[in-house]
């Protein structure tokens, strides 16, 4: 599945709350989720419009890694 190449950061951080994620912080355009489902884990996001395609991936792969699914299936979960 391709990645969307029109991502806000702030569209993001509200996909990720889905997933249980929780602002935990910011700090100037950066927004730091913190999630306790399968142990504790934090991923930041830039509050940027839009993302940068490399930045969006890294994000994705990392919570994906997190939560035991493939990137296509968190796209799917998030319906970025």
């Amino acid at each position: 599945m391709r990645l969307p190449r029109d991502v806000p950061g702030a569209d993001l951080v509200r996909s990720l709350r889905q997933l249980n994620n929780q602002i935990s912080r910011q700090s100037g355009s950066h927004i730091r989720l913190t999630t306790e489902t399968n142990g504790v884990h934090h991923i930041t996001v830039p509050n940027h419009s839009p993302l940068r395609i490399g930045t969006l991936a890294s994000i994705l792969d990392e919570v994906a890694l997190h939560f035991h699914l493939s990137r296509d299936e968190l796209l799917k979960r998030l319906k970025l």
